[in-house]
């Protein structure tokens, strides 16, 4: 007895202390979520240890991670063969001559993400809402001549889901070339519905990314939660959308009780649509196999990517586990660094790594009006009390935070001085952070940022300010709940 007993010991000790270790010696982890992970493996060793064996490495796997940087090496091949690449990946030598004096910085980071330089050009129109957007949406479609590439985390089989689904069938049938990506956990259910199986059928071209058929190799081999989150609408290589919108109602029959999602989406034309295009080929490559040939279009050889005059400057930022880690809230925080008057923010899921909270608190306390929109009542409880244990640090430095009290709001928005927008599918938490894979413009246009801008705006009249007397009024059980939530954030 006294033998298993020894032996049970050394093995709880072994145990603890290997993956204490493996928490110690993980390069480029936030001491934060370093200390986190350790506590969590010290106080709860055996559920610690598996939840870590689950989550804690963000780590997509060798065998993906190989493949995605086989095809990035193809298309970086298929650019340098290209005499027109450089006006889609932004010609050496140009930002001056494209952005402003202030924002080169911004854009020099921006560019370092994926390669992607500022191209000139560019138009955009914002929707005036998600059956706006699936209107206009569904005209492009049914307007495509060449080729359809879409790429969506969520797509449901309801009225949008269903609609976006018979336009792509029609298009098909009519011999333009078209693909149809989801992720594989978002949309799983779809992928089991027979929508998705007349797709194949109509002749789309159908992928899954990141599927979990599989689960238990998914665990063993890289994260389950490591998904992609991105948002790609891409019509003849002349059309695209950007924005927080999955192919779904506003009802979102999934979470139906925190009805209407409320998002934003922006319709793009120029040199930066084939950018998108890029994002997209290198994921429906790494899934497939297919060699795609971005250049070798219909569309390319007619002159889609050219300059559209009176346009704006803008280039596409795709983060992923795949890219250099913290890229995104490094470049938040270079926006938040180089404002001066002032910064609104809207984001469905607010748990900031201490880089984007200092540098929103450092904006504010330099005098620039920083707001922060968030929804009052958020589909995840997790998310809802980590975001609030920073309202009075935040608060206190002068940020104003608004709750959006007029359904969920998913918007994920950023602009700067009346000038600057920066917007997507890439929330300010966490996991967007590491484990998502997303995309996002950013672009320099006073009028594009004034009706971004406005948007916000009309966030903010559906809102309640929330006050700092407010916060330190809350019960302390509430404080509590909210900062052990915060504390646990970095691991979740």
């Amino acid at each position: 007895m006294a033998a298993i007993s020894a032996f049970l010991l050394v093995l709880h000790v072994v145990l603890v202390l290997g993956f204490v270790l493996r928490v110690l010696l993980r390069n480029g982890l936030a001491a934060t979520t370093r200390m986190a992970w350790i506590g969590v493996i010290l106080l709860l060793p055996y559920v610690g240890c598996l939840l870590y064996f689950l989550f804690g490495d963000a780590d997509i796997g060798r065998g993906v991670l190989g493949r995605y940087k086989r095809v990035r090496d193809l298309v970086r091949e298929q650019i340098a063969d290209d005499a027109q690449a450089a006006l889609v990946m932004g010609a050496p030598g140009g930002m001056e001559a494209l952005v402003g004096p202030r924002w080169q910085g911004v854009f020099r980071y921006a560019a370092s993400v994926n390669g992607f330089g500022p191209v000139p050009g560019n138009l955009g129109e914002l929707m005036a809402d998600g059956d706006t957007a699936r209107a206009r949406m569904l005209a492009d479609i049914e307007a495509a001549r060449h080729h359809i590439s879409v790429l969506y985390y969520i797509w449901l089989d309801d009225q949008t889901g269903t609609e976006v689904a018979e336009a792509l069938m029609r298009a098909a049938r009519r011999g333009v070339a078209c693909r149809a990506m989801v992720d594989g956990l978002g949309s799983r259910a779809f992928t089991r519905t027979g929508l998705w199986r007349r797709l194949r059928e109509a002749g789309v071209q159908t992928a899954v990314a990141l599927p979990i058929d599989h689960p238990l190799k998914v665990m063993l081999t890289s994260r389950i939660d490591l998904r992609n989150h991105r948002k790609i609408t891409l019509i003849d290589g002349r059309v695209t959308y950007v924005g927080s919108q999955n192919c779904a109602d506003a009802a979102f029959r999934i979470k139906a009780r925190f009805a209407p999602w409320v998002d934003i989406m922006l319709r793009l034309q120029g040199p930066v649509v084939t950018q998108m295009q890029l994002l997209f080929a290198s994921d429906w490559m790494t899934v497939t196999g297919e060699r795609l040939d971005v250049f070798a279009t219909p569309a390319a050889a007619a002159g889609a990517e050219a300059p559209l005059q009176q346009g704006f400057p803008a280039l596409v930022v795709g983060e992923g586990p795949t890219e250099r880690r913290h890229s995104t809230p490094q470049l938040v925080s270079t926006l938040l660094a180089n404002a001066r008057r002032c910064v609104t923010i809207s984001t469905p899921y607010f748990v900031p790594d201490p880089t984007v909270l200092e540098a929103l608190c450092a904006a504010a306390w330099r005098g620039v009006r920083v707001t922060l929109v968030v929804p009052r009542r958020n589909d995840s409880w997790i998310v809802a009390g980590a975001s609030r244990s920073h309202y009075e640090q935040l608060l206190a430095a002068g940020v104003a935070i608004h709750e959006f009290r007029g359904g969920l709001l998913h918007a994920k928005t950023l602009t700067v001085d009346d000038e600057l927008t920066f917007m997507g599918s890439t929330n300010l938490d966490l996991r967007s952070f590491d484990l998502n894979f997303e995309n996002n413009v950013l672009l320099q246009d006073a009028a594009t940022t004034a009706a971004v801008a406005g948007r916000q705006a009309a966030y903010i009249a559906q809102a309640d300010a929330v006050t700092l007397d407010e916060v330190r009024r809350w019960p302390w059980p509430r404080r509590l709940w909210n900062n052990a939530l915060a504390t646990l954030g970095p691991v979740l």
